[in-house]
């Protein structure tokens, strides 16, 4: 049998035009010849869409031709076009040049009428689906996968990919306010007093990654991290809202305001309580190699049951929160340890170890939790969520199987789109630069 696809546009005023779009031939049925294939279906789409964009801006040019000042035509300079690139093939939109009608004595002499919605090259879903995509994927794949399942083109290639998708982050770069401390909140007292009562509190883990920096020039650091709301009031069964977040810390100028705007896209309250959790740099994490004395089990066994005892009274106090009291007892420790590391290179390595954990704790007993508080009211005591963040924005996207070089730039420009897909909120993004894009599902 032969098939044949036309489209058919019907003006306003009832009149049709036609064009086939596609011829079908079969003769024998089998599974691999049930209805269309990838490349028949491919074809139908672009020829369905150069129709479509045809009709439609010659179309919108006869409604333009009149002068809205006196109504007469304007005169043609000359005629042109412009390619777009769309999800269903590149087309060539139509863009002439018309004189400006008499009646306007002041302004250039010339316009190109489609100038007052023709302000880019690529469609926004396809400039949406190519931002997505990369930002799971690596761009190559992304370029692979696009023109394999699209009409899109042989010319799409990875760079024109990356270089839309850095046009998409900057947009979102943009639309960050001026940076802020984050324990300063807007309003009056009275205005807090106001308040409702907020949902529960949002714990916001923060945790770093290494990504692998162009130029042979080593690696850098990523942070990244999550804020989790425990509960809604309104409906306390629900899943608590969780949203990722990252950046280069070396190159963003902004960080904290963007980690305003991420708590505040969540419904954060000035009168809600937010918690931070972080494991600490690395210096602190080799301190834990030296808090456990064993190395003077040999040497004193007497000083390194009581050293032993003390550390364990001094982690059940920074669990308890009690700072002050655990860091009262690391100096006792600390004096003991040097009334015998003179003579003792394991006692004097514990003192090396406990001096830098001493420091640490003091620098940071503002902000060191009551763990077992927060263990009793079932809220977040582990920072192991991070550590799954970090692995989820960056370990897959940068590091994991890929042997890509990034910049600064690079890097934090495709971490703001990554995290706007895994948050699921750049779509939203888009439906905020472009009204009629993909209306919301009802």
């Amino acid at each position: 049998m032969n098939v044949r696809v036309e489209v058919v546009c019907v003006s306003a005023d009832g009149v049709e035009q036609r064009r086939d779009v596609l011829m079908l031939e079969r003769r024998e049925l089998a599974m691999e010849t049930l209805g269309m294939n990838l490349t028949e279906g491919k074809a139908l789409l672009a020829g369905v869409q150069d129709f479509v964009v045809g009709r439609q801006v010659r179309e919108d040019l006869e409604q333009r031709r009149a002068c809205p000042r006196c109504g007469q035509p304007h005169t043609s300079k000359d005629s042109g076009n412009t390619p777009v690139k769309t999800i269903f093939g590149p087309v060539n939109v139509p863009n002439p040049r018309w004189n400006r009608c008499p009646c306007h004595a002041e302004g250039p002499k010339t316009f190109r009428p489609m100038r007052t919605w023709l302000n880019g090259r690529t469609s926004p879903e396809m400039l949406y689906l190519e931002t997505k995509w990369a930002s799971l994927i690596p761009f190559a794949r992304a370029a692979d996968l696009l023109k394999e399942v699209l009409p899109v083109g042989d010319s799409l290639n990875p760079e024109t990919i990356r270089n839309h998708l850095q046009v998409t982050a900057e947009r979102i770069e943009q639309e960050l306010g001026e940076e802020r401390q984050l324990n300063r909140f807007e309003g009056s007292e009275e205005e807090w007093e106001q308040q409702p009562l907020p949902d529960g509190p949002i714990t916001v883990g923060i945790d770093g990654g290494y990504v692998r920096a162009a130029h042979k020039q080593g690696w850098f650091e990523v942070i990244a991290g999550k804020s989790v709301v425990a509960f809604r009031r309104e409906d306390e069964g629900e899943v608590p809202s969780a949203k990722c977040f990252g950046f280069v810390q070396t190159y963003d100028d902004k960080p904290r305001r963007r980690l305003w705007e991420l708590m505040k896209s969540q419904g954060m309250q000035e009168n809600q309580q937010v918690v931070f959790m972080s494991d600490g740099g690395e210096n602190v994490r080799r301190v834990q190699e030296y808090l456990h004395p064993k190395a003077l089990q040999e040497e004193r066994p007497q000083t390194c049951a009581e050293a032993s005892k003390q550390l364990e009274s001094v982690k059940h106090l920074l669990w308890h929160g009690n700072t002050e009291e655990a860091l009262e007892r690391l100096v006792n420790l600390l004096m003991e340890l040097s009334l015998i590391q003179a003579h003792s290179a394991a006692a004097e390595k514990v003192a090396e170890g406990l001096t830098e954990f001493e420091t640490y704790i003091g620098n940071n007993q503002e902000f060191i939790p009551n763990f077992g508080e927060r263990r009793r009211q079932g809220e977040t005591i582990s920072t192991a969520f991070v550590e799954s963040t970090i692995n989820q924005v960056v370990s897959r996207r940068f590091v994991k199987k890929q042997q890509m070089q990034w910049t600064l730039r690079g890097a934090h420009l495709l971490l703001q789109t990554r995290t706007k897909v895994l948050n699921n909120d750049l779509e939203e993004a888009f439906r905020r630069w472009y009204p009629r894009f993909r209306a919301k599902a009802a």
